[in-house]
Parts: C-alpha cells; structure tokens; sequence
C-alpha cells in the first residue's frame, strides 16, 4: 500500500483517540510519511520507536501486531501449549504496551504471566528461566529519551532472541494484518493471565546475592540515582548493608525523565544532579542506573573532591580485575570472558594474563548470552564474566543478559575493597594503565532521522566501505562483519585496526536513527592518546557533518 493508503486504513480501525492524532497530522505530508513510510523495525532487537500513532511508531497497535505474530510463531514451536512472562518499565506508556501484549497472547491460548509492577530487564529474563516459560516479553526502550518505547523479545533460556529466531519471528509478524490486531484488543478475552508475585523477585534477590565476592566491613559512602527508573528497590536490597543516598528527585518513577536531558548513565551529564549531591556529603563514589537497569554508570571522586566519569570500558577493566582476583582459586582451563567487538581489548588483556579464553561477539548483549547458553549446552568453557562498552556488566549465570544490580553490588563491593587498601577506583584504573598500557576510548552517535536520514546511514556505510583507510590513516587492516567473520553472524558493521591495537568501528545503531563511531587508542601515555584521538575524530566529524 501507499502511504496515503496505510493512513486511510489506520483511520477505519483505530480507536478515538488515535484517529484523533492521526486527523491532527493529515495535512503535514512529511509527517504522514515518517509515520507510514515502513512498519516499525523488527530485529535482533525488538521493536523500538518514538511513541505515537501510525505504523513506524510505538503504539498499542505495532505492539499487538508483534504479539500476534508472537503468539503463532510459539504455537508452532509449542504445540503443547506455550508459555510467556511479561515485564515493563517506568516509560511512558508501558503499562498499557505490557497490558495490550498480555491481551492479545491470551486471546491467542498462551498462558502469560506478568508483573504487577515495574522491574529491570535482568529481572524478566531471570523470571522467564525461573518460571520455564516458553518466552518473555520486555516492554522498555532502555536508555533512549522519553519519546521512545519499546519491545523486545526473549526465548525460552532468558535470552533475547538472536538473529535466526528474530528473523523466522518476523516473517510470523508480517503475515498479521493491524485491522484483525485491533478486533482482539477490542475484544473480550478469557484467557489466562497470572500476576507474578514477590516470591519469584525474592528468587532473583537470592541469585544476585550469590554473586557477591567481599563482604569485609567498610565506611564506603555511595549515591545512587536510579533515574526514575525500575533500578530504586532492587539495587538498594543488594546494598542495603552499604551506606547508601538515593537521590530523591530521581527516585521515584517519571516516565518524562523531569529531571535530566536523557536518561542514559553514558551521557556525561545523567549524573550531575547525583555529583552535585555527592560533593555535599563527601561521597566516595556515584552510581546511577538506567529506566531499565540494565546498565550503570560511575563517578568516583578523586584527591580533589571532584568527581570523574568513568566510561563503560573503564568500569569494565575493573571489574575483570577484581572478579578474577576474587575468583582466581576456583578459575580453570575452561574459564572465560566474552565481550563484543566494540568494546575495548583492555579487560580482555587483563583476563588473558588471570590465564582466561577470551571470546568476542556482536554488538548487543543477547549475543553474549548466547555463548552462556552454548557453553552450558557443549560444556566447552565456563562463563565467569560478560561485558559490553554501553556500561553493561553480568557476573553469573542465573540470567542471559546485562545486569545494573548485580553490576551496582560488584562495583560497590570494588570500591570498598580498593579503600580497605587506601586506595579508589581511579587508583585502581591507573595501575592498570600501568601495567597494561593507556586505553583511551569513546563514542560518536550521530543522529540521522526519517527516510532522509535511513537513506544517509546507508550511504555513510558504503563511503567508509569504499574510503576507509584514506579516513584512517595509518589503519593496517579492515574486519568487515557484513561478508561473515568466523562464526559470528552477518552484520553491516566495518572496524579499521592499527598495529599498535588502536582501532574504530562504524555501524549503524540497530534500535536508534543513527550511525555510531566507536574509537579505541592505544599509546604509551594519555597526552599522546588524546591526540590520536582527537585526529581521528576530526576526520570523521568532516565526513558526516560536512
């Protein structure tokens, strides 16, 4: 269908007040055709949009047609009868997204079981393992600005499904039709939906719990901010014998993030108000999760009372090295660290030197749960860490994804561990600078929205395909993921590599307008760092920007 006709037939199904915002755009064609050029995305990572009516949006209706295609394609693969839990966060909107996917599945026969109220995503994929569900469903859009929601999917070990499984889903979606999606939302439906009580959150408690690697008595002095998201209650159980300060203005829920520009622990500005508060009271270190809690981010104050940002690569190093200096009695030939492509070779070096495998994925941290499941299912390795540079951390096995409150307990128990020795976090990152050398690491998301943007993201690709080491110079080889890199899966990814271990990769966001830069330099010290850095970031800025 045409644009025109998409929107016409949206106005013979929708309910009042969507027909309502649809009338309120009908003579902005440019905003007609953002809304229905294309069906909103479905991939490795779910659904994920801006909010509002039409097809390329977060709505109930994009929400049900994915649940609908959901149902079938676990009717066929369970014809016993399946099974799926249901989670949501603080957004905007994710109530009413979690409520409309447990109508639909149980109009479709499946037996859903869903929270009564918010919680982390690691948390979903927990109960999904927990209860032996057949799948799970997350309704969030994670770290994005509060015009996002969205959608993601997990497969029956917890796992949010990979690349074979989004794309045989996908074809059960597309088949579904938005008029017979809003018919079973208007419906009446008898089917089964259970509310999952406490006792199974207090399983999760205890599977963190588990997890713990020092217990020793300290003064350490944390502020935490969950920025009004699900992290508030969980992460302040696993810290509960720890002195913490909540940040009252972000503690509670608010699916309009009120009080910051972007919910997202990897903006430098998310923990401001937390840093500010941190300096009144002489705070030791500042942790601050995302909506979802999946995610963390750090600041740890140095000998000057000021506080210093530490990036997901630099939480990460210390966390491999105080894991492994914990666990290093238990470790064994068959212990392993996986991390992805993009993120930085330094807690791998780290974790080879402690006598680890070191394995590698895609980006997203569903692929690094995949390679639990296939070392749990062959017996080939040992899991005992897992990391990515988007601050996302998981020690343990009870779930298959990133956890902000296991990592919020760790990285807590780190940072007393490092001040029984008279020591802080940033002491602890430069010894390992000192050892391993200078890592220097950052990221460039350049946004790209609508069709225009879509069509400029493709041509930015085949321009560093074709151009890429007159860009990089001095780069000694390019990995291309697109043509298949060992037995990793196929993705437009590109990542220009030096000699020395520098490196930067380029690829399209698979949930955001945007295309990402990632930069990881190498060198003896932080002055020259800083400055191969800032070389390689101007001619990339000139390319996309100019």
């Amino acid at each position: 269908m045409t644009v025109k006709e998409k929107f016409n037939k949206w106005l013979e199904f929708a309910d009042d007040e969507t027909k309502n915002e649809l009338l309120s755009v009908s003579n902005n064609e440019k905003e007609v055709e953002d809304r229905f050029y294309k069906d909103l995305a479905f991939g490795t990572g779910g659904l994920r949009g801006v909010m509002g009516a039409g097809s390329n949006r977060m709505n109930k209706y994009t929400v049900g047609r994915a649940t609908l295609g959901l149902a079938k394609y676990l009717a066929d693969k369970f014809p016993s009868g399946a099974s799926v839990a249901i989670a949501y966060d603080t957004r905007n909107n994710s109530t009413a997204f979690s409520l409309a996917a447990a109508h639909i599945l149980a109009a479709c026969g499946v037996k859903v079981y869903r929270y009564k109220y918010c919680v982390p995503v690691p948390v979903l994929s927990f109960t999904t393992r927990r209860l032996n569900c057949s799948a799970g469903i997350m309704i969030t859009a994670s770290h994005n600005p509060k015009e996002y929601n969205g959608y993601k999917v997990y497969d029956e070990t917890g796992c949010q499904i990979c690349t074979e499984a989004a794309a045989e889903l996908l074809s059960y979606i597309e088949k579904e039709d938005y008029g017979n999606v809003a018919a079973l939302l208007a419906s009446d439906s008898e089917g089964s939906i259970t509310e999952i009580g406490d006792e199974v959150l207090a399983d999760y408690y205890k599977a963190v719990g588990e997890q713990s690697l020092y217990s020793e008595k300290s003064d350490i002095k944390i502020v935490y901010t969950p920025l009004h998201g699900t992290g508030n209650i969980p992460v302040r159980e696993m810290l509960k014998n720890f002195n913490v300060y909540v940040v009252k203005e972000q503690e509670l829920p608010d699916g309009n993030f009120s009080t910051v520009r972007s919910p997202n622990p990897e903006e430098k500005d998310a923990l401001n108000i937390a840093i500010e508060y941190a300096k009144k009271i002489s705070a030791d270190i500042v942790l601050g999760t995302d909506p979802d809690c999946d995610r963390v981010g750090i600041a740890v104050r140095d000998n000057n009372g000021e506080y210093v940002l530490f990036t997901g690569n630099q939480t990460g190093a210390l966390l491999v090295k105080f894991v492994l200096e914990m666990k290093k009695n238990s470790l064994n030939e068959k212990s392993t660290l996986v991390k992805t492509i993009v993120t930085s070779e330094l807690g791998a070096n780290i974790a080879r030197k402690f006598g680890l495998n070191v394995d590698e994925t895609l980006t997203g941290f569903k692929y690094i749960g995949d390679k639990i499941n296939k070392y749990e299912k062959d017996g080939s390795r040992e899991f005992v860490i897992g990391y990515e540079e988007s601050y996302g951390y998981l020690v343990g096995t009870y779930a298959r994804d990133k956890d902000g409150v296991v990592s919020s307990m760790l990285i807590c128990q780190m940072a007393a561990w490092y001040k029984v020795q008279g020591k802080t976090l940033i002491d602890g990152l430069n010894e390992i600078y000192a050892e391993y050398g200078y890592f220097l690491d950052a990221l460039d998301p350049f946004v790209l929205k609508g069709k225009d943007g879509a069509e400029k993201i493709t041509a930015l690709m085949d321009y560093f395909r074709k151009n890429g080491f007159s860009v990089f110079e001095g780069a000694d080889k390019v990995i291309d993921y697109s043509t298949g890199i060992d037995d990793l899966p196929i993705e437009n990814v590109l990542k220009f590599v030096w000699n020395d271990g520098s490196w930067v990769a380029v690829r399209p966001s698979g949930t955001e307008p945007k295309i990402k830069i990632y930069y990881s330099v190498r060198e003896e010290n932080r002055e020259k760092a800083h400055s191969h850095l800032e070389k390689i970031r101007t001619a990339v800025k000139n390319i996309i920007e100019g």
